[in-house]
């Protein structure tokens, strides 16, 4: 699994406890930034993410920022993107089984590093359920095709 990485200044220090766990999961990942805590604009970060999943370069995409709101909110307006926020453990597991989500938001003012990794480890090993919820997907599918 090959996963697109990026956050704000507000997400830079879950960001690293991030790529420390997905380094021992042994999973392949890129970096998009940023690499400072001076104020940067969230969407910058988030587009790249979002476009490399939408297109297939990378499986999934993990976005910090402050709260995950802008981050989330960016995400989605790719074509393709489910861009979940998840601040707890259960959200993260059920947006990968019923939402089949491909990007996961979490905000570093909201959550501590021990949480970001335990939601981070459950999004990232919980697989998409399909069957009645697969129909669903679909459908928020029709609904980017028709604007």
């Amino acid at each position: 699994m090959k996963i697109a990485i990026a956050s704000d200044h507000g997400g830079l220090r879950i960001k690293e406890e991030i790529k420390a766990l997905l380094d021992e999961l042994k999973l392949s990942y890129e970096d998009f930034g940023c690499q400072c805590e001076d104020s940067v604009d969230y969407p910058d970060y988030a587009l790249p993410v979002a476009q490399r999943v939408a297109s297939g370069e990378f499986d999934r995409g993990i976005l910090i920022c402050g709260t995950g709101i802008g981050m989330s909110i960016a995400a989605n307006k790719i074509k393709g993107i489910r861009c979940a926020l998840a601040h707890d453990t259960f959200s993260a597991q059920a947006t990968r089984e019923h939402n089949d989500s491909n990007v996961l938001a979490m905000g570093e003012r909201v959550i501590g590093p021990g949480l970001a990794r335990d939601i981070a480890r459950i999004w990232l090993q919980t697989e998409f359920l399909g069957g009645r919820h697969q129909r669903r997907i679909e459908k928020v599918s029709d609904m980017e095709n028709q604007l």
